[in-house]
C-alpha cells in the first residue's frame, strides 16, 4: 500500500512539469492552444489539459 500511495504522489507531481513542456513546444512552434482547429489550421502538437496546439497553413507564393 505504501508503494502504491508513493507511486501516485510522483505521477501526481510530475504532471505540471509535462503541460508546461507541451505548452512550451506549442509556444515555440508559434501555434495556439485552442479545444479544436480551425478550417485553415492544423494539428501541429499538444497542449495542457487535452487542448490542440493549431497552426496557420502557410499558403504557398
Amino acid at each position: 500500500m505504501k508503494t502504491f500511495l508513493l507511486i501516485c504522489a510522483v505521477l501526481f507531481s510530475l504532471a505540471p512539469a509535462r503541460n508546461e513542456f507541451f505548452g512550451a513546444k506549442c509556444k515555440k512552434l508559434k501555434g495556439k492552444c485552442r479545444s479544436s482547429c480551425q478550417k485553415n489550421e492544423e494539428l501541429v502538437a499538444f497542449c495542457q489539459k487535452s487542448l490542440k496546439c493549431c497552426l496557420e497553413l502557410q499558403t504557398c507564393e
